[in-house]
């Protein structure tokens, strides 16, 4: 597969912040500003949350971001409307960030076609199963030259781990709890024990640390063993509280 920007920005010597948001929200529209304003203000990648109505692996806060984006009216045939012009403006890598049942009854491959046209890089898929999609989607999101992300977690066992690293191609996510998405206000003992033996298995994909980052502490002890974090949570509170004009307060404060 042909490089991206998302292998381009991995090669840059510096740790990575991306911000997960919910399309749609705070308000339908909003989508184009965020996105803009994100990368304005120094973040390096960004997932672009489509919502669905039964967001299993979501804590509380993205779970309701995604229910009023539905209530705003946000699908997926709007979300690529909304997004068709977006590389007029935007250069960083954009990852779509979702469930598989909306891609599934979009298309896959018109799925990926669209992301293509438009210029998105990666999708993240939590509930597409590795060997689902070896056996029947790699090849599509490949000529599209799409890259897809796993996630793992302390619990998932070392074959697992290889496993996923065999069939990636770009960076593994690495979600650093075994419970659903929010912010924490730092990391115990266990989680860091977790970051150290990940970081000695020698992993031919770097690792993107998510769930439980939300400040300048805890994005600093994710990142000391891997390439970067994700802040999902902690940025869509700080939207709900503050609107879509209070970005570069946010950012400031991580970095």
């Amino acid at each position: 597969m042909k490089q991206n920007r998302i292998h381009q920005k991995l090669q840059e010597n510096k740790k990575l912040l991306s911000i997960y948001f919910t399309s749609g929200y705070p308000n339908l529209n909003d989508t184009i500003k965020i996105i803009e304003d994100l990368e304005k203000n120094g973040v390096d990648m960004i997932e672009i949350g489509l919502p669905f109505s039964d967001p299993l692996a979501d804590g509380p806060t993205i779970q309701e971001s995604s229910t009023a984006a539905l209530k705003n009216g946000m699908h997926t045939e709007l979300l690529f409307e909304q997004l068709k012009d977006i590389r007029k403006t935007v250069s960083i890598p954009l990852i779509l960030m979702g469930y598989f049942n909306p891609m599934l009854q979009y298309g896959v491959e018109a799925f990926c076609k669209k992301c293509q046209e438009i210029g998105i890089d990666g999708i993240i898929m939590p509930d597409l199963p590795l060997d689902v999609y070896q056996e029947e989607y790699q090849h599509i999101y490949e000529d599209y030259g799409l890259t897809n992300v796993f996630l793992i977690t302390p619990q998932t066992s070392e074959k697992r781990i290889r496993a996923i690293d065999n069939a990636s191609n770009g960076f593994i996510y690495m979600v650093s709890s075994a419970s659903t998405t929010g912010a924490k206000e730092g990391f115990g003992e266990e989680q860091k024990a977790y970051f150290n033996r990940i970081a000695q298995m020698g992993l031919k994909n770097p690792q993107i640390v998510g769930f439980g980052i939300s400040n300048a502490h805890t994005f600093q002890q994710a990142t000391e063993k891997s390439k970067g974090a994700i802040i999902g949570s902690a940025f869509i509170k700080h939207l709900t509280q503050n609107g879509v004009d209070s970005i570069a307060h946010f950012v400031r404060q991580i970095r």
